[in-house]
C-alpha cells in the first residue's frame, strides 16, 4: 500500500512526466503498429463473431429481437456502420445450415482471431511481465473462445434487457435533447457501456501474464471506454460532416470506416494497457525500463 501510495504521488506530482513517459513507451512498443494488426484481424472476426453468437441464441430466442440488440451492440462498435454490418449477420442467420462442418469451423477460427491478435499485442506491451511469467499455450489457445462465449452472454443479456425496455418505449425522458428520447433508448445506452467497461476491464485483467490488480484493470476499462464514447462521438460527427471517405473509396466506403474505427478503438485499448504497464514499472527515481525493440 505504501509503495502504490508513492506512486500516485509521484504520478500528481509529475503528471506529464508520466504522460510523456507513457506515449514514448507506446511509441518504442510500436503502439500504432499493433493496434493496426488488431484492426484489420478484428474487421475479419467481426461478422463471423457475431453471426456464429445469433446462430447460437437463435435456438432460445428469436432472431429479430437478436438483430435488434446485435444492431445496437455494433453501433458502439462501429459507429455509423451498424446498418450494414447486421444485414451481412442477418444474411447468414438466414442461411448458416448451408455452411457445414467445415464451414462452421473455419468461422470459428476467423471468429478468434481478433482475440488472439489481441493477446500478442498486449503481451509486447506488458514484455516485462513475458520475461517473468510464461503462459502455457493451452491457455492462449482457450483464451479466445472464453471471449466469444463472453460477448454471447452479453448479447443474451442486452437482448432481455431490450425486450424489457421495449414496454417503456412510449414514455419519452428529456435528457440531452432528442439523443436520449425513451427509456429504451437510455438503458441500452447504459447496458452497453457497462457492457464496454466490463469488456475493456476483462481484457486488462486476464490478457496480460501475471497477475493484475482488479483496481488497475477496472479504472483502465473506465478511462479506456470513456476516451472510447468521446472518440465514437467524434467519428460519426466526422464521417457524417467532413469526411470524403465515400467520395475515394466509392463501394469500399463502408470497410474503410469500420476499419477506421476498429483502430481508434485498438488504440485505446493498447494505449490504456501501456498506462497500466508503465505505471507498474514506475521507477521514482526516474530510471527508463527497458524497451520492447524491432
Amino acid at each position: 500500500m505504501r509503495n502504490l501510495s508513492r506512486r500516485v504521488q509521484f504520478i500528481l506530482a509529475q503528471p506529464l512526466y508520466f504522460l510523456v513517459r507513457v506515449i514514448v513507451g507506446f511509441r518504442a512498443n510500436q503502439g500504432l503498429l499493433l493496434a493496426g494488426a488488431v484492426a484489420y484481424y478484428a474487421l475479419l472476426s467481426l461478422v463471423p463473431m457475431f453471426a456464429l453468437i445469433l446462430v447460437g441464441l437463435s435456438q432460445v430466442i428469436a432472431s429479430d429481437q437478436l438483430l435488434e440488440a446485435t444492431h445496437d451492440y455494433l453501433a458502439l462498435i462501429a459507429p455509423g456502420q451498424a446498418e450494414v454490418l447486421t444485414q451481412q449477420i442477418a444474411e447468414f442467420v438466414e442461411n448458416w445450415k448451408v455452411i457445414g462442418v467445415v464451414g462452421f469451423f473455419v468461422l470459428l477460427f476467423f471468429s478468434s482471431m481478433a482475440f488472439t491478435v489481441l493477446e500478442n499485442a498486449i503481451s509486447v506491451i506488458f514484455s516485462h511481465r513475458v520475461a517473468i511469467h510464461r503462459r502455457h499455450f493451452l491457455v492462449s489457445a482457450i483464451l479466445p473462445f472464453c471471449y466469444l462465449c463472453l460477448l454471447g452472454l452479453g448479447l443474451f443479456v442486452v437482448t432481455l434487457v431490450s425486450s424489457a425496455l421495449h414496454t417503456l418505449d412510449d414514455r419519452t425522458v428529456p435528457v440531452l435533447g432528442s439523443i436520449f428520447g425513451s427509456y429504451y433508448a437510455i438503458g441500452i445506452y447504459i447496458v452497453g457501456l457497462l457492457g464496454e467497461i466490463l469488456l475493456l476491464t476483462s481484457l486488462y485483467l486476464v490478457m496480460p501474464v501475471g497477475r493484475i490488480a482488479f483496481r488497475h484493470a477496472l479504472i483502465g476499462g473506465m478511462v479506456a471506454t470513456l476516451l472510447w464514447e468521446l472518440t465514437r462521438q467524434g467519428l460519426v460527427w466526422y464521417f457524417s460532416t467532413l469526411s470524403f471517405v465515400n467520395i475515394i473509396y466509392g463501394s469500399f466506403a463502408a470497410v474503410v470506416m469500420i476499419l477506421l474505427s476498429l483502430e481508434a478503438a485498438a488504440i485505446i485499448v493498447l494505449f490504456g494497457a501501456q498506462v497500466i504497464a508503465e505505471y507498474e514499472r514506475l521507477d521514482t527515481q526516474g530510471k527508463s525500463p527497458s524497451r520492447f525493440q524491432t
